[in-house]
């Protein structure tokens, strides 16, 4: 098992963890190469186990023997799975009821199984533990495929996150071949399978991806979910955690002010989050009102989006409810003040404009530090009918 390099690694993991806690996550993956780099499929596995949650392991290609993946895994499991992994062989076909007592009885006796399902394309492979998901209710299942995630030759990046509609849209027909991913639409359509059998969240990333698309805010490949791409809402008591390591985080790279926790709570009580499918928080940021509420205005503070998700409208879709909710208050205006040129760029974008710091609401200073005054630029946009 990898040691735990810097403190910010650490809480991302432990988000992630939070969420796998106790249940069973299925990983797919055609390996031809150097039996050995399984090995980092191990290190998952070895953080799964020590968070009391189950892997079921499907292996396919010239990497799928039996003494070779043992071989493989044992290093990053070591006294994890003392006895090694609870190795079986799939045909990659149907789905009977030796296959499913085969499961069930490997899980009994550890925390991983791996399935050698022969020489299974990726797509084939996919749609078998598709079907295997479907049937055990698998929460999450990864598809790892040398391609990554989902990227076309006319595409200009690789999407983040697709959602069960926009899968729908990409695979009708002709649809996927005009954006170069014709080859992949099999492995696509077991991915819009899984999602609309039930399966919370499906994840195409490469071997090397898997560790960070799984652990870390940044991801390797794409998310896939069935929910909506992203509603905003307020933010309740079981997020608050997950938040304060966000808001921890902003800090740390400068995008966000110093804050201590009387402020973070503050945020937190009065924040909204972005949530991506059912529980991928995706952002946040809150609405400070009552120092303003002589001129009738709000502030937008604690605006910090994962970086996954940057690009994917996550802010915008954050400014937009805060506009809601200020003229659902009366607002006559909200204003923003950031240090960084490309977070000012982004409210331009969204319909703020600059203004001397001379014209933000005097009780914004009261205690402020001088020099991250001087730093500032400050944005506004008005709420009132007629207003910028």
């Amino acid at each position: 098992m990898t040691a735990r390099r810097a403190s910010s690694e650490f809480t991302e993991k432990e988000f992630y963890l939070d969420e796998f806690r106790g249940r069973t996550l299925m990983c797919v993956a055609r390996h031809d190469g150097d039996p050995r780099e399984l090995g980092l499929a191990g290190e998952v596995a070895a953080d799964l186990i020590a968070n009391d949650a189950r892997l079921i392991l499907l292996l396919a290609g010239g990497a799928a023997r039996e003494h070779a993946v043992r071989a493989a895994l044992a290093p990053a499991l070591g006294a994890r799975a003392a006895a090694g992994p609870a190795v079986v062989t799939f045909g990659a076909g149907e789905i009977t009821r030796d296959v499913l007592l085969r499961v069930w009885d490997a899980l009994r006796g550890g925390s991983v199984l791996v399935g050698l399902c022969g020489d299974a394309t990726v797509a084939a492979l996919a749609d078998f533990a598709r079907r295997l998901c479907e049937r055990l209710r698998i929460h999450k299942l990864v598809i790892v495929d040398p391609l990554g995630g989902i990227k076309g030759p006319t595409m200009e990046r690789q999407l983040s996150f697709i959602d069960e509609s926009m899968l729908e849209e990409l695979l009708r027909t002709g649809q996927a071949e005009s954006e170069g991913l014709g080859p992949r639409r099999a492995t696509l359509e077991a991915v819009r399978g899984a999602l609309v059998a039930g399966i919370e969240a499906v994840n195409l990333c490469t071997l090397p991806g898997l560790a960070r698309e799984l652990f870390t805010y940044e991801g390797s490949g794409t998310l896939c979910t069935r929910e909506d791409y992203c509603r905003v809402e307020p933010l309740g008591v079981d997020e608050f955690h997950e938040v304060e390591k966000l808001l921890e985080r902003g800090q740390r790279e400068g995008y966000l002010k110093a804050r201590d926790r009387g402020e973070i709570a503050e945020i937190m009580l009065s924040g909204f989050g972005a949530t991506i499918g059912l529980r991928h928080l995706a952002g946040v940021c809150a609405l400070r009102t009552e120092p303003y509420a002589r001129v009738r205005a709000g502030e937008i503070v604690g605006l910090y989006t994962i970086t996954r998700f940057k690009g994917e409208g996550v802010g915008v879709k954050l400014i937009a409810r805060m506009r809601r909710e200020g003229a659902a208050r009366g607002l006559a205006f909200l204003f923003a003040c950031t240090t960084q040129p490309r977070v000012g760029d982004f409210f331009e974008r969204v319909g703020f404009r600059r203004i001397a710091l001379e014209e933000v609401p005097p009780e914004k200073w009261r205690g402020y530090d001088d020099d991250r005054r001087r730093a500032l630029a400050a944005y506004r946009l008005d709420l009132e009918p007629g207003g910028a």
